[in-house]
Parts: structure tokens; C-alpha cells; sequence
């Protein structure tokens, strides 16, 4: 069994776009399970990513079920590759390789849309008459694997959603031999249909908000008119893309590229930073008013360092200790390596930087309360 990770793009001197974290083209701390995450515990949307995400499934559904169908006519029928005696036969032939792209139905090529618009036509003018058998499909066995709601997973497991996520998943196994790994079309119908009772229509399980217009258009083409092609959900996808690059993207590079705490933690560190300043403040004084001696105040070295360290850590989202020893924290004590390269650089200049301001108030602070003429009242 092959679990062997997706191949990824030359390092890159910039941050990453949505496209490529949805296409799982970039590293922790900015990968899509990183996403997956910040969307369900701290932007609270996570439903608009399942959406598109099984949306984008739905499509690698329909591309390997063909990809199926045109091996097997070849292969029970192979005289059809000569003649091209039917017209259905023709255009599985000049289909095509298909890739799944992670980004908009705009952003692709002429020839990807050409290769969609085929695909579609395809599948809108299938019969269903099909010779893959629909026991141990590849739609049954996902619906099996994929519970609603917000899908828990244990702490530090790096999957976030069984999918066609992993390109190299064995559920996408290019062998068409075995019964297991076989698409049959009435999956690719109760894959539509689940989108649509799951998630676009009034008061379903886990309902999104999509303008009116698109959530009549897809209802109309699935139920009256019988469609479950790909292209029944590309406006909804397209919108549903442009809303997370909009109002959750930009909060999620903030959270992991220029940051490494989730908020549980920075409150944590404001309480304990505030108690640690108090209790520091509170000490300076009193020895001062006791005019106790100079090694004595140093003590409050201590607390005054503690306290000015984690109040710049929430200030800045940043632990820089964390950061200069490459992790961060994804959920509350939970953390993960920073592997992706320019965001490590990134992390660790500003660590230095958030090092220095702790440093030099700190410095100040102190040098301030133990240098500072005492008087015995």
C-alpha cells in the first residue's frame, strides 16, 4: 500500500495561494490539514471546505469512473480502438489524461476546460449502462469512510478527512482489475445527490450560504433534470473558492505564517503574563520601600522577564522559542514542525525580532527597579 506524500513544487520565496494549499502543494505549517483546521476552530466555516472539497471529490469520482469505462471498452471490445465504430467509444478515446485542478473553473487552461466540457457532455449523454458493478464501489466505500458532522480525528494525525485528497490514495489505484476498486454510475448520482441534501439545500445537515440563483440552478439540474455531471457544481465551487480566498485566507496565513499560537494559548499567556507583571510590579516596589539592597531587588529579575516574555508572545501571536526550534502549535499543546521553507525563515526573523523587543523592555524595566534609590518608609 502506497502512502507515499504528493510531489511538491521547487521551494518557493513567497507565501503560498490558496490554489496551492488546496492542491496540497505546500508544507505545515501552511498544508491543507493546517487549513482544514483553522477553518473549523477558529474561522468556524469549515463546512464552505468540506463543500468544495467533496465538490472536487464529486469531480475525481466522475474523471476515474471514465477513466474506467474507456479501459475497460478497450479492453473487452479492443476492434472499437481501430474503428471507432460509436461515438461514445470516440470520445472516451480523445478524452484525454485529466488532472484534478485544485483552483477555480477560471483559472484553467483552454485545454483543461476543454477536457471538463467533454467530460461533462459525457457523462450527461451516458446512459448508465455500464459493466462496473456497483458492490464495493469507490463511492460506497468513501460514504462509509466519511461520518458527518465536524469529523473528529486524533490529536496529531495528519489526515484530516478520508478523500481523494492524497493523490496517491489507494482508492485511486490505476488498476481497473479489481472489483475494489471500481466506480459505478450510480455513485457518481448518489454522490451528487449527497452534496446536494448535505449542504445547499434549505435547512440541510450542514447547510452553506450560496446565493439563491446557484442553490436553484444545481437543485433544478440534479433532481428535475436528472444531471450529475461536474459541471452542475462549478458555479457554486467557483463561489465558494473565491469566498475562502476572500474572508479566511488572509486570517490564515496571519495565524501560520506570521504567527505559531492558536488563541487558547494566547490567552493563556495574557492571564499568566499579566500575573507575572503584577506580581513583578508588586515585589519591585515593596523593596524598593524596604531600601532593600541591590542584589537583592535582582530577584525580580525573574518574574519581570517572565511576565514581559509572554505578554510580547500574545502580542505578536508568537512564541519565538517555539519558532527558532521550528514548530508550531496547530491545536491548544498540540504542534507540528515548520517545514515549509519560507515560512521557517519567516517565522524565525520575527522570533529574533520579538527576542529583541522582550529583551530591551525587560532590560529597561529592570535595570529601572534595581538601580533606582531606595527610601525605607
Amino acid at each position: 500500500m502506497d502512502h507515499s506524500s504528493p510531489a511538491f513544487d521547487p521551494p518557493r520565496d513567497r507565501l503560498p495561494t490558496l490554489y496551492e494549499v488546496l492542491a496540497r502543494k505546500t508544507k505545515p505549517p501552511v498544508d491543507l490539514f493546517s487549513f482544514y483546521i483553522y477553518m473549523r476552530d477558529q474561522q468556524r466555516s469549515v463546512d464552505y471546505l468540506d463543500f468544495w472539497l467533496d465538490v472536487s471529490q464529486h469531480t475525481s469520482l466522475c474523471r476515474h469512473y471514465v477513466s474506467e469505462l474507456r479501459r475497460s471498452i478497450l479492453v473487452e471490445t479492443p476492434e472499437l480502438e481501430k474503428t471507432g465504430s460509436t461515438r461514445s467509444s470516440y470520445v472516451l478515446d480523445h478524452m484525454g489524461e485529466m488532472n484534478d485542478p485544485a483552483g477555480p473553473s477560471t483559472d484553467l487552461t483552454s485545454d483543461e476546460k476543454v477536457k471538463d466540457q467533454n467530460l461533462s457532455a459525457f457523462l450527461r449523454q451516458e446512459n448508465g449502462n455500464s459493466n462496473h458493478s456497483p458492490q464495493s464501489s469507490l463511492g460506497s466505500q468513501r460514504s462509509a469512510m466519511r461520518p458527518s458532522g465536524d469529523r473528529p480525528f486524533p490529536a496529531g494525525e495528519r489526515i484530516p478527512r478520508p478523500s481523494f485528497m492524497s493523490r496517491n490514495s489507494p482508492t485511486r489505484t490505476d488498476s481497473g482489475n479489481s472489483p475494489a476498486h471500481t466506480v459505478a454510475r450510480a455513485d457518481i448520482r448518489a454522490s451528487a445527490e449527497k452534496i446536494l441534501y448535505t449542504y445547499l439545500l434549505p435547512g440541510s445537515e450542514r447547510e452553506v450560504m450560496l446565493p439563491q440563483g446557484i442553490v436553484h440552478d444545481i437543485t433544478r439540474d440534479i433532481e428535475e433534470e436528472g444531471r450529475d455531471d461536474p459541471e452542475v457544481f462549478d458555479t457554486a465551487k467557483d463561489y465558494t473558492f473565491q469566498a475562502m480566498e476572500r474572508d479566511a485566507f488572509p486570517g490564515f496565513l496571519r495565524a501560520k505564517a506570521l504567527g505559531n499560537l492558536v488563541p487558547p494559548s494566547l490567552f493563556l499567556r495574557l492571564v499568566f503574563g499579566l500575573l507575572a507583571l503584577t506580581a513583578a510590579l508588586w515585589v519591585g516596589f515593596t523593596l524598593i520601600f524596604l531600601d532593600a539592597p541591590k542584589r537583592t531587588r535582582a530577584w525580580e529579575i525573574l518574574p519581570f522577564t517572565i511576565g514581559i516574555y509572554l505578554l510580547s508572545s500574545h502580542q505578536y501571536h508568537l512564541d519565538p522559542i517555539l519558532a527558532l526550534v521550528g514548530l508550531s502549535e496547530y491545536t491548544f499543546f498540540n504542534f507540528s514542525r515548520l517545514e515549509e521553507p519560507y515560512v521557517r525563515k519567516l517565522l524565525t526573523k520575527r522570533a529574533l525580532m520579538v527576542l529583541f523587543v522582550t529583551l530591551f523592555v525587560g532590560v529597561c524595566v529592570i535595570v529601572l527597579f534595581i538601580f533606582v534609590p531606595g527610601k525605607r518608609l
